[in-house]
């Protein structure tokens, strides 16, 4: 698993992306998805992805639906249009950062 330190940053870009892929979740399922899809290596506890989720609220960028599940009523996040705008900026500059790390940790890799 990486350390909280090193995924930090990282965490409300992989958020907003897999609600934008999924089209809605709910915040359990969000952290399942993310220790799911990277085997374990990445863990976002709940303390962690709630703030972020009502801060991309709180921004318009995310709006929620409620939905009854027997006594029990679930949260949906799903992304906004402003969202989607965040969203492809988000990408592009994750995608950048990426590039640049490989510069730093691999410049043997890069092609002149």
């Amino acid at each position: 698993m990486y350390s909280k330190e090193l995924t930090k940053g990282t965490l409300q870009p992989i958020i907003l992306t897999l609600i934008s892929n999924k089209g809605k979740m709910y915040g359990y399922e969000i952290t399942q998805e993310v220790k799911k899809i990277t085997s374990g290596k990445i863990d976002i506890s709940e303390g962690a992805l709630y703030p972020i989720l009502h801060k991309l609220e709180a921004k318009k960028v995310l709006e929620t639906e409620k939905v009854f599940i027997g006594k029990r009523v679930r949260k949906y996040y799903k992304i906004t249009n402003e969202g989607k705008k965040m969203v492809s900026e988000v990408k592009r500059e994750i995608n950048d950062f990426i590039e640049t790390l490989t510069i730093i940790f691999n410049p043997k890799s890069i092609t002149q």
